[in-house]
């Protein structure tokens, strides 16, 4: 598996812990990588996935709000947690991370979709980051 990738599936778990606990990041990636003693990520990977869950965490608010908007007749609160994670992990990559390019985001959110929920939350994620990468194209 590539780092990047490890990396945001690290990154998706990390943040799944944050919605569920409400512990802040700092709190909850100290938890996870002591939870991993039998993978000890290499420190790219590690260095990557704490960068992704803090940027969730710093602009979450204006993530939050992009994924709500596209997100027609679903509720951010309603989604699963995982789902949500997801796309919030996507969208910041798409919006505030310039130098990875939008589709390689909205492909590895697809396939972590397939991985950690189901074929028909792919689709759902997929739909709402087209819409938003689209929005940033403009």
């Amino acid at each position: 598996m590539r780092k990047r990738t490890k990396s945001r599936e690290f990154a998706l778990q990390v943040l799944y812990r944050m919605d569920v606990t409400k512990d802040p990041s700092d709190v909850s990636l100290d938890n996870f990588w002591l939870s991993q003693p039998d993978e000890v990520p290499e420190a790219q990977v590690k260095e990557f996935a704490t960068q992704l869950v803090k940027g969730v965490e710093q602009n979450r608010k204006v993530i939050d709000e992009k994924v709500s908007h596209y997100a027609a007749n679903w509720q951010l609160e309603r989604m699963a947690v995982v789902d949500r994670n997801i796309l919030r992990l996507a969208t910041f990559e798409i919006l505030m991370c310039p130098q990875i390019p939008p589709k390689v985001s909205i492909n590895e959110a697809i396939e972590l979709a397939k991985k950690f929920s189901d074929v028909e939350a792919s689709k759902f994620v997929n739909g709402i980051l087209d819409k938003i990468k689209l929005e940033k194209d403009k």
